[in-house]
């Protein structure tokens, strides 16, 4: 109730800057602000490990919403399973011009076209340092600066994966913003590789959890290689995924419910390459907006799910609609834990 009064004042103003108001507040009464939104998760009912991480919900939030890392104090109490900030980039970008954030109320959905707006790497950096109340999972979403061209892309996510593996929790290589021209040509199998050898020496050395983000736009056809890959440069896992292209809607990317089936489909197709690997973990994210969102990924074969538009449309009571979900299902099947669960919906129920 509180959210809906708070939404139905920022739905009045432009998209961006209503996000931008928030996120100040967000930042400056943290502690105030989570009051009635807060939940904790004290032991491992709920838990659950991705690629080496223990996550204490299967919902954490998806990267976009707090860029910066300037609001993880708010978003660390009112019940995510991992918060992911970013796309950071090397160096601080402006992204594309205004207006470039649209929503769909009807839809549920939302549009932009950003363009990795972020204040780069250090500022993102000696926010992670200043947060005060971080007891659950910090991921962090690299992206290369928009001036880099394909060749030097490694260099960027090099630079990036060597700064922030010292202070995350996981890291995330983010090629599938449409946003960024020519980062989506990096999905292509042996531009991958390039950029994952450009990593080998730095994950040695600093070794931290790292997952890759795919595009819903991807070929079906390019989606074997692309998980071959990423298993064999080991890393952890895939998220998939971002946002997808609607030319009749305009430039950018589209999330929501209007991502919803395209972005299932997507992940299916993946989770079905990804049982060749069953070291690799997966994350769900796009168009997923309530519990039986969360088992269809469930049944599919993915284990913890993302969130960000349904945040914007539902506010923090969306998290413990996933979490009153949850307990109804432990109740009903006589389990104890999500994981569990999570076993028995991938068997077929």
């Amino acid at each position: 109730m509180i959210y809906n009064v708070f939404k139905k004042i920022l739905f009045k103003m432009d998209a961006e800057k209503a996000h931008e108001l928030i996120l100040h507040l967000l930042h400056a009464h943290p502690h105030i602000l989570s009051l009635p939104f807060r939940q904790e998760f004290p032991n491992d009912k709920y838990a659950l490990t991705i690629g080496e991480v223990r996550w204490p919900f299967p919902v954490g939030l998806a990267a976009g919403l707090d860029k910066n890392a300037e609001c993880v104090d708010f978003f660390s109490s009112i019940g995510f399973g991992a918060i992911e900030v970013g796309t950071v980039t090397p160096k601080a970008q402006p992204g594309n011009k205004r207006p470039r954030l649209f929503r769909y109320p009807e839809e549920k959905s939302l549009r932009n076209c950003m363009g990795f707006n972020n204040g780069g790497s250090e500022r993102v950096f000696e926010n992670i340092k200043k947060i005060a109340f971080r007891d659950i999972p910090l991921g962090v979403n690299l992206g290369k600066n928009k001036w880099t061209n394909e060749s030097n892309a490694p260099g960027d996510y090099q630079f990036l994966y060597d700064k922030f593996s010292k202070i995350a929790d996981y890291l995330v290589i983010n090629i599938s913003s449409p946003n960024t021209p020519g980062l989506r040509d990096l999905q292509n199998a042996e531009k991958l590789k390039d950029l994952f050898r450009a990593l080998e020496e730095g994950r040695k050395k600093t070794p931290c959890p790292l997952f890759l983000k795919l595009s819903p736009d991807m070929s079906f056809e390019d989606i074997p290689e692309v998980v071959k890959v990423v298993a064999e440069f080991k890393l952890n896992g895939i998220i998939a995924t971002n946002t997808t292209i609607m030319k009749e809607r305009g430039d950018g990317g589209v999330s929501g419910d209007l991502l919803k089936e395209k972005a299932r489909q997507v992940r299916e197709r993946i989770l079905i390459e990804m049982k060749k690997y069953p070291d690799l973990s997966f994350v769900g994210v796009g168009g997923i907006s309530d519990y039986e969102d969360l088992v269809t990924l469930w049944r599919a074969g993915g284990s913890a799910a993302q969130i960000y538009s349904s945040f914007i449309y539902q506010g923090p009571e969306i998290l413990k609609k996933f979490k009153q979900g949850i307990d109804e299902d432990l109740k009903k099947y006589k389990m104890k834990t999500v994981e569990e669960l999570i076993l028995y919906y991938r068997a077929g129920e």
